[in-house]
């Protein structure tokens, strides 16, 4: 059996849950629009992951040429641009998302008195998931357009506070985390520094949320590092396939991340990076997000990213995206060289600085490298 695929085109709050609900018990899968959407990137998300109807702000939904239906089972197409920038659907089924829900709720030890906040973006699974494991579990719920800080405060007041949010690290500093019992941090690099019921979470759209919990697996999953250094996950919370058709899984049921990391003796996982994100410099490998963490500590810089350039001479060498603390008075190449020496062997330092006034990211914060590098038009000096 088929099914129709609607892509929900709708602000988060109320009315996004109560069409979701809808659309579920009639079997349609939804796929969830990013509001913040121009025109042609609206465009090519549709033409890409094809829905066979539209629904709205006004509630009506309409068919649509070219739409393409979707199995019996499925719940979900989220868009995930991976590496590359091209929208790509994954396909996740309600066995899948109930699946993730329950292992999550087990891990955060989730009671009937606990009260979960989507502020994030609901057409990104860091923000969407805090939706679905809610209806699963019946967990009460309340759903914010955008994640606005007076307004995320103002929800752990009054008769029902909320216990529970998930947040990314641009946030971490606006908001007072001991008013929530637990805070699940998705996104970019997570503090080192963090309280203690701040979660840092790891996972990716495939995986229907974050599946690593302070570097532990939950219930159900399984880890492992490949050969090559790759992360591969299994477990009945991953999707189903990609909405080309495409079944990222080799024979025995593993996905291959294409993030880097390792397991210590106790199985704890650490992640080093995109495996497309390692720079090698002179025959030395770097992983940018220890030289931007120790960069980030410097006085001067507000935002960092560090990416490799091709270069003649070292192969490739480290450049840092910076934007300044203060734009009349940035920090020279020189500074960050030394800053990064006191931590990092010397290979880690950049070898060219690139001031900025912003840097590309995600909606939920993550450093959007291959942005980083395509932007980037004068050649290494």
């Amino acid at each position: 059996m088929t099914g129709r695929l609607v892509a929900l085109d709708l602000p988060g709050g109320d009315d996004f849950v109560a069409h979701l609900v809808r659309l579920w018990d009639r079997g349609d899968a939804v796929l969830p629009v990013d509001q913040r959407l121009p025109s042609p990137a609206r465009a090519a998300l549709m033409d890409e992951l094809a829905p066979t109807h539209v629904l709205g702000p006004d509630g009506v939904e309409r068919p649509r040429d070219g739409g393409r239906e979707v199995e019996s089972g499925d719940a979900l197409v989220v868009s995930t641009s991976g590496s590359t920038g091209t929208p790509r659907g994954v396909v996740l089924t309600h066995e899948a998302v109930t699946a993730s829900a329950r292992s999550s709720h087990r891990a955060l030890g989730v009671t009937p008195d606990d009260h979960w906040l989507a502020c994030l973006p609901l057409s990104h699974v860091g923000g969407l998931s805090v939706v679905t494991r809610s209806l699963v579990t019946g967990t009460r719920l309340s759903v914010h357009p955008r994640p606005v800080p007076e307004a995320i405060l103002a929800s752990t007041r009054g008769e029902h506070p909320v216990t529970l949010v998930s947040l990314v690290p641009t946030l971490l500093d606006r908001i007072d985390v001991h008013r929530f019992r637990r805070v699940l941090l998705g996104g970019s690099r997570p503090p080192r520094e963090r309280p203690d019921h701040v979660i840092a979470t790891y996972g990716l759209t495939e995986t229907g949320s974050g599946i690593v919990y302070d570097g532990r697996a939950l219930d159900g999953v399984e880890v492992r590092i490949e050969s090559n250094g790759v992360i591969a996950l299994r477990g009945p919370m991953l999707l189903r396939c990609y909405r080309d058709g495409t079944v990222p899984f080799d024979e025995d049921g593993w996905f291959a991340t294409g993030d880097i990391g390792s397991l210590d003796a106790d199985g704890i996982l650490s992640v080093a990076g995109r495996q497309g994100d390692l720079i090698i410099t002179g025959g030395e490998n770097v992983w940018p997000d220890p030289v931007e963490a120790v960069l980030g500590s410097h006085p001067q810089v507000a935002e960092v990213g560090v990416a490799g350039r091709p270069d003649l001479q070292w192969g490739q060498i480290v450049v840092a995206w910076v934007v300044p603390t203060d734009p009349s008075q940035p920090p020279t190449l020189d500074s960050l060289k030394d800053h990064v020496r006191e931590v990092l062997p010397a290979f880690c330092a950049p070898r060219h600085l690139e001031l900025v006034s912003s840097l590309p990211r995600t909606a939920l914060g993550k450093l959007r490298r291959v942005d980083l590098i395509a932007t980037e038009s004068e050649p290494s000096p």
